[in-house]
């Protein structure tokens, strides 16, 4: 199972790494831990142009069960906890959860992959969940005193900042798409993008996934 899914996430790796809006890098050359920073290309974000660093940590199960995920500098969100860590569905282990009444098609499915968590969280930043919050405080500003929660995200992101590396070039939204379109991916507008604008395609990852555990059924079959 481990060595499957490190054959899936070096695949996740490897395509992540091409992309403009984030930056990734092995921990300790250990595929189930990744140091990653989120970068906000969409210039109508109030956290445009911060460096939201975290890490990822997979278990050998993968893609079976989620990853972690832990900002390193914890923001002021509503569903940001204070130590790092978050509240959404896509985190949560497979299945419906009668507790929570989440269904088992918003958590986490052996067909999501890293890119999705972080293009949810992403997508988060920017529309909050304020009916079940993790940091209580920074809902009621969000909904009551909407411009001073603004300038606490402002705050979070020029802070962001100081995490970035010596030498990394931060791109902007700009370099990001004229890239795109140099490589004759898309053309398209902010309002027309959704997920799949800010990384790849997911078929090549879900033919490697299938074939390798499909290879693994086959070992099970024949230790039978």
């Amino acid at each position: 199972m481990a060595d499957a899914a490190q054959r899936v996430l070096l695949n996740e790796f490897k395509a992540l790494s091409k992309e403009t809006w984030t930056n990734i890098e092995l921990m300790n050359d250990n595929v189930f831990e990744w140091s990653v920073a989120l970068i906000v290309l969409n210039p109508d974000s109030f956290y445009y142009g911060g460096y939201f660093k975290a890490k990822m940590t997979f278990p050998r199960n993968y893609p079976h069960s989620p990853p972690d995920f832990k900002f390193v500098r914890p923001l002021y969100h509503p569903n940001i906890y204070p130590d790092g860590r978050l509240c959404i569905s896509i985190l949560h282990p497979p299945g419906d959860d009668e507790m929570s009444g989440e269904l088992a098609a918003e958590r986490w499915s052996p067909v999501q992959r890293a890119e999705t968590v972080l293009l949810s969280i992403l997508s988060l930043l920017d529309d909050a969940e304020t009916s079940s919050p993790a940091n209580v405080d920074a809902s009621v500003m969000l909904r009551n005193q909407p411009e001073q929660y603004k300038e606490m995200v402002k705050k979070d992101t020029e802070a962001s900042k100081a995490d970035v590396p010596a030498g990394f070039v931060m791109p902007t939204h700009e370099t990001a798409w004229k890239r795109k379109e140099e490589e004759g991916d898309f053309e398209m507008s902010w309002e027309d993008s959704d997920v799949e604008s800010f990384g790849g395609s997911e078929s090549d990852f879900d033919e490697e996934m299938d074939s390798d555990f499909e290879g693994e059924e086959d070992e099970d079959e024949d230790d039978k």
